[in-house]
């Protein structure tokens, strides 16, 4: 059985902190599968560590359904939550309930997650009614890097920490069965954690939140082109990696790869017949 979103509703209630990754493909999904994730996110951010795009923003739906498709195949307990990617969800209701059934359907998640607070709440509002699991995301939004000049701390203004608030409480009110708070102040993250019922899950948000969502890329190691202040590497897999490929490349250059134990066998008379006979065939 996988897990519900009341199963993470009620680690909330338990003070029971809850992890959360992001994963794009079958194999590395399974692995965390196997580790007791609780929740994975097939997050747009695989356009940026998958893909090679610079922002979030060029990810398309056939994309996110495709690499949900594959984390779902890789995973038998954890919740996969699809991310919707930009301008499926801002335009129209119709537009949001159209491309979160696809995730569902098609991708075989079990919710979805959106981007923003008191402007999309109405449409959380009809993906909740429509019996759709939906996640929310305030603070740093990726989809809207250009507005606000970059990746940016959020919330550090008086003005800017009641807005996030007012977000908070309004997809709490629109049914949401938790709160992605991005690059958001600690301070003002436990603020936010204490005023809604449903678990919050800070990346750059301090450890007051109910929960922490990393990529998998920044965790292992493995994206090389930044690592985020709020990121940390329990492993480095990329120097690993470079190191199994040079250690091939040179075994290839020698010859000493592959070895005979790698090599496949066949009756020695074939080839004993095959290179006495003029035509090259038996």
């Amino acid at each position: 059985m996988r897990v519900t979103i009341n199963e993470i509703k009620e680690m909330k209630q338990r003070g029971e902190k809850i992890a959360m990754i992001t994963a794009y493909d079958y194999s590395t999904a399974k692995l965390i599968d196997e580790a007791g994730m609780p929740l994975i996110l097939v997050g747009d951010s695989l356009g940026m560590v998958m893909l090679g795009y610079e922002t979030t923003i060029p990810v398309t739906m056939d994309e996110m359904i495709h690499h949900t498709r594959a984390v779902v195949r890789g995973t038998q307990r954890a919740m996969v939550i699809g991310d919707m990617p930009f301008m499926t969800y801002h335009v129209t209701t119709e537009d949001a309930l159209r491309n979160a059934a696809r995730f569902i359907q098609e991708g075989g998640a079990q919710s979805v997650k959106l981007e923003g607070g008191e402007t999309v709440a109405e449409k959380v509002k009809r993906l909740v009614e429509c019996g759709i699991p939906v996640m929310g995301h305030i603070g740093l939004t990726p989809q809207s890097v250009h507005q606000f000049g970059g990746f940016k701390v959020v919330g550090k203004t008086p003005e800017a920490a009641v807005r996030l608030l007012n977000d908070a409480k309004a997809l709490e009110e629109a049914g949401v069965f938790a709160i992605v708070l991005e690059t958001v102040p600690a301070p003002l993250s436990k603020l936010i954690t204490e005023r809604v019922s449903v678990p919050t899950i800070g990346i750059g948000a301090g450890s007051d939140c109910d929960g922490q969502v990393q990529v998998v890329h920044d965790l292992l190691g493995l994206f090389t082109d930044f690592v985020p202040k709020h990121a940390k590497q329990y492993a480095v897999l990329c120097d690993t990696i470079r190191a199994a490929v040079s250690d091939y490349i040179s075994e290839v250059k020698e010859g000493s790869f592959p070895t005979e134990k790698q090599s496949y066998k066949m009756d020695e008379s074939i080839i004993a017949e095959l290179a006495r006979s003029s035509s090259g065939t038996v």
